[in-house]
C-alpha cells in the first residue's frame, strides 16, 4: 500500500487527516506535516525525512500538499525528483484524501495521482448549478426550485 504524506501551512494537514479518519477510520502508513510560522524549507525537509523513515514506502509515496509553489510543495519536490515511485498532488482537500485512502490498497502511485487530481476537481461544485429549474405553468410561469 502506498504511503501518504499530507503537508500544509499551519495545522490544516493535521486536522485534515483527523477529519478524514472520523469518516474513513484510522489509517496506516500516513503522516501529516505542519509548516508553522518561523519555519523554513529546511525544517520541512527534515520533517519529511523523519516521516519517510516512519513509513513503509516500498509501494511508493504520494505527497498531498496545499499550494503549488508553496513551501510544503517546494520541499517535497527536492525529495520526489530523486525518487521514481513518488509524486506530489497540490490542492489537498477532504474528498481528495478520502478517495486516496479508499483506492491506495489497490492502486499504483501513478493511479493515485490521477484519482487525487480528479477527486479534487470533481469535489468543487456550486450548489445552484446542480439544481434543475422547472417552470410551474399553474403559477404564472414562476420558476420553482
Amino acid at each position: 500500500m502506498p504511503a501518504v504524506v499530507v503537508a500544509t501551512h499551519g495545522r490544516f494537514s493535521e486536522e485534515l487527516v483527523k477529519s478524514s479518519e472520523m469518516i474513513f477510520g484510522k489509517q496506516e502508513n500516513v503522516e501529516y506535516i505542519t509548516f508553522m510560522p518561523g519555519e523554513g524549507t529546511e525544517d520541512l525537509t527534515r520533517k519529511y525525512s523523519e516521516a519517510i523513515k516512519a513509513l513503509d514506502i516500498e509501494n511508493g509515496l504520494i505527497f498531498l500538499v496545499d499550494l503549488f509553489g508553496g513551501s510544503p510543495f517546494n520541499a517535497a519536490t527536492s525529495i520526489v525528483v530523486e525518487n521514481e515511485n513518488m509524486d506530489i498532488v497540490t490542492g489537498v482537500n477532504l474528498p481528495m484524501l478520502l478517495e486516496v485512502f479508499g483506492a491506495r490498497s489497490s492502486s499504483s502511485i501513478n493511479e493515485l495521482v490521477k484519482i487525487a487530481e480528479n477527486s479534487g476537481k470533481e469535489s468543487i461544485r456550486p450548489f445552484k448549478e446542480g439544481l434543475i429549474i422547472n417552470k410551474n405553468i399553474n403559477d404564472d410561469d414562476e420558476e420553482v426550485l
